[in-house]
């Protein structure tokens, strides 16, 4: 989408990549009304529905984004399109601080396969997934 300019609009909602993915950014793998973030991989700077989107289209391995990299804006909300650095993803509380929609908080058991954890948080993060 350009503006007036020509320059492209700073509300273009980014592309989500996976597996039957709706507007809300559900996927194949997770579709609960909650299931409404997607995650920008630090390895390909795509946004993913899911880590099993990620795995199912690329021919890469995952990486995680770096504790020194929470700024870097790469967790989008399906309800409204906001796209929260990682930091803010992980303060948020479950829920989008621009349009208030609620999060899985579940996912925070999948934490670790998107960001570096402290150890003490990764440790309780695998073993509550079953990862």
């Amino acid at each position: 989408m350009a503006n007036s300019n020509g320059d492209s609009s700073a509300h273009a909602r980014p592309t989500v990549h996976g597996l039957a993915v709706s507007p809300a950014t559900q996927c194949a793998h997770w579709a609960s009304p909650l299931d409404i973030i997607a995650v920008k991989h630090a390895c390909c700077r795509k946004f993913y529905a899911c880590i099993c989107c990620h795995n199912a289209c690329e021919a890469h391995e995952p990486e995680v984004w770096t504790r020194d990299r929470r700024a870097e804006k790469a967790v989008l909300c399906g309800a409204c399109g906001h796209v929260l650095s990682v930091q803010e993803y992980m303060e948020s509380g479950s829920r989008c601080p621009e349009c208030r929609e609620g999060f899985n908080p579940a996912c925070k058991a999948h934490w670790g396969l998107y960001f570096e954890l402290e150890k003490s948080l990764c440790s309780m993060v695998l073993t509550s997934s079953g990862v």
